[in-house]
């Protein structure tokens, strides 16, 4: 039984041996190398949108019930996220038309209307008491 066992080992070995040698059809030897090189390319997309980044802060500055250098003309594009803030020597609600926003501002005071630019047009920004305007808002759609 041992030595069936060794023939059979035997075997087995010249066969693996013999499965690893290579095709001699051709006369002539010949040895050839191939390298094969993957490169992987790995690219980072930087994609900033106003909506979702730092939001566009419309200064306003208020003196003598009238916009410091004239009304504040600002445009944003349709999804961006808007902050008027308006610097007032004089005490009067803030209201931005269109979108119906208003906030009181306080003689001396600092009044933030934020909001995200939901509606495409040109919208008036007001001394809504006095009527008068301080800022005109483009949003384009």
């Amino acid at each position: 039984m041992k030595k069936l066992m060794l023939v059979c080992a035997c075997l087995l070995a010249a066969t693996a041996i013999a499965g690893c040698g290579s095709d001699d059809s051709t006369t002539a030897s010949s040895t050839e190398t191939t390298t094969e090189t993957t490169t992987t390319q790995t690219t980072t997309t930087d994609t900033t949108t106003t909506a979702a980044g730092k939001p566009t802060v419309v200064n306003i500055v208020v003196v003598n019930a009238t916009p410091q250098g004239g009304i504040v003309r600002q445009t944003v594009n349709k999804g961006d996220r808007v902050v008027l803030v308006v610097k007032s020597d004089v005490a009067d609600e803030i209201h931005l038309h269109g979108y119906d926003l208003s906030r009181d501002v306080t003689a001396g005071g600092t009044a933030r209307l934020p909001f995200t630019a939901t509606l495409p047009g040109r919208f008036e920004v007001e001394l809504e008491s006095r009527g008068v305007q301080i800022a005109d808002l483009t949003v384009n759609g």
